[in-house]
């Protein structure tokens, strides 16, 4: 232990000697990347999907939780529609009763439909029979009134003529008695007549009823069609608050993750206001920023890989899906392989099947294929970046 002490400046300038030997060989020796792969450090982006409600109201209940994972059609939460149910109530009890109404209505039409033309045909042969029963009986009575003229005239000469003493008295009697009998059947006839001409009036009046009733059932009709469009306008009104209803649940587009939570059961939401954030792991890519010198070399669906921090022998196989049109100067965050460098490629990275593993805003590594060869299968194969 004396020569320690005595040549302790020396072992330690030997120590930072061998220390000072290892770093400039590892210098002189880092790790390259092979030229076919082109890699880059940047940030786990996506598509975000606002949740919102398209009216306001107080969020009834919620379902889910941040960091749930929820399927397509999934109902997420329920954002209360009292109003909105109260009136539909009031729209299905006013259908039901137009319904019953219009019901009543249409056994009354169907009734008119069936009673109405048989009562105009009644009414209308009725008036024409008595028309011809009035004329025929006008002919008897003509023909009557020419045969008490005769009778009277007769009845007059046998009268002259037995005052001569020509004839006897019984030939006067028959004569007379002939007479009144005629007198007395015109008397019937006219009699008949009255009755026809009465039975003409009602006959008349039959007729207009059964016009009426022609026309109350034309009514009817237009009642019935009245009807039946107020109960179609009254479907479509409970079919808005219906679609109402249903816009007040909320359900998830897609099959994704619940990235935040915003609004809590309880509190009022303004309409549009976001309720939930969902994310869909379709949608999940790696952005990177790629020098000028190396974006020329990189095509759209080019092999890739994406490292995670994480998992750093996880490889998650991907391919490009973007590459920028314009180049743009250098984000401060984004640091390239050569600082001369200023102006870089936004390139996009999406995993060729969706990973639950990417979530937006975390670090991740990406390594690109020009020609589809010798990707790493992992971290520990690149050289520091």
């Amino acid at each position: 232990m004396k020569w320690l002490k005595k040549y302790w400046v020396g072992v330690v300038l030997g120590f930072i000697v061998i220390v000072s030997a290892v770093l400039i060989y590892n210098r002189l020796h880092e790790r390259k990347l092979p030229k076919n792969l082109i890699a880059g450090s940047g940030r786990v982006d996506g598509d975000l999907i606002n949740i919102s409600g398209k009216y306001p109201g107080r969020i009834e209940k919620l379902f889910v939780k941040e960091g749930d994972r929820v399927s397509k059609g999934t109902l997420l939460a329920i954002i209360g529609g009292k109003e909105f149910r109260a009136k539909k109530d009031v729209i299905s009890s006013k259908i039901e009763a137009a319904k019953r109404e219009l019901s009543s209505k249409k056994r009354e039409l169907s009734i008119s439909l069936k009673t109405t033309p048989l009562l105009l045909l009644k009414a209308d042969a009725n008036f024409k029979s008595v028309v011809a029963q009035k004329k025929a009986l006008e002919k008897d009575i003509d023909s009557l009134k020419n045969l008490i003229l005769q009778d009277k005239k007769d009845l007059g000469r046998l009268q002259k003529i037995y005052a001569q003493k020509l004839i006897q008295k019984h030939s006067v009697e028959l004569a007379k008695l002939k007479y009144k009998s005629d007198s007395d059947k015109l008397k019937a006839l006219l009699f008949e007549k009255e009755r026809l001409i009465q039975a003409l009036n009602v006959a008349r009046a039959s007729k207009k009823e059964a016009l009426a009733m022609q026309e109350k059932t034309d009514i009817l009709k237009d009642a019935v069609e009245a009807m039946d469009e107020n109960i179609k306008a009254l479907i479509s009104s409970k079919a808005q608050v219906e679609a109402v209803l249903d816009d007040l649940k909320l359900y998830s587009p897609v099959n994704g993750y619940v990235v935040q939570k915003i609004a809590n059961e309880g509190e009022v939401t303004a309409a549009g206001m976001p309720v939930l954030i969902l994310t869909d792991p379709k949608t999940m890519y790696l952005k990177l920023f790629i020098d000028t010198i190396q974006n020329g070399k990189i095509k759209i669906n080019d092999k890739a890989v994406i490292f995670l921090d994480a998992y750093p022998n996880k490889p998650i196989r991907s391919r490009v899906v973007y590459i920028a049109q314009k180049a743009e100067f250098t984000p401060k965050e984004v640091s390239v392989a050569n600082d001369r460098i200023q102006r870089v490629f936004e390139v996009h990275i999406r995993p060729d099947k969706p990973n639950a593993l990417l979530k937006p805003g975390i670090d991740a590594v990406g390594v690109i294929s020009i020609d589809s060869k010798g990707l790493p299968k992992s971290l520990k194969q690149l050289p520091s970046l």
